[in-house]
């Protein structure tokens, strides 16, 4: 099943597409909650090159890392991207004076589905925030 999410953000697509994919501004936006955060995101924007980020809880009881590996790349338009054994994309839409960010993923069995679409929602309104705060 796949999940998408969405925003739109009232910048251009480039400056937009920027803030996804510089690990300094990663760290600064990819997390959902304000109890978490991210930091050593690593990005390799290359067909083939891999990309990761190290996800913790600001109290240290949890962390991961989400890693992947960029399958297709059109500057400013498109990330697509392999994680596991699951898949997603990343539009990039210039849509007047406001860019639109859609991310459709593949969702996984662990957790319900409307938990898995509010917290990639929610990351994806940190990013907008971070978009539009600098």
């Amino acid at each position: 099943m796949k999940i998408s999410v969405s925003v739109e953000i009232a910048a251009p697509v480039e400056k937009a597409w920027d803030a996804y994919v510089s690990p300094d501004a990663i760290n600064q936006w990819n997390f959902a909650s304000d109890d978490w955060q991210c930091r050593d995101a690593k990005v390799d924007l290359r067909v083939g090159g891999k990309f990761s980020s190290h996800m913790e809880a600001k109290d240290g009881s949890f962390e991961f890392d989400f890693e992947g590996t960029y399958t297709n790349i059109v500057q400013h338009n498109l990330l697509e991207y392999s994680f596991g054994d699951r898949s997603a994309r990343v539009v990039f839409e210039q849509v007047g004076d406001s860019s639109k960010v859609t991310v459709e993923f593949d969702a996984e069995d662990e957790n319900e589905v409307e938990m898995q679409r509010e917290g990639w929602q929610s990351i994806l309104n940190n990013y907008a925030t971070y978009v539009l705060e600098h």
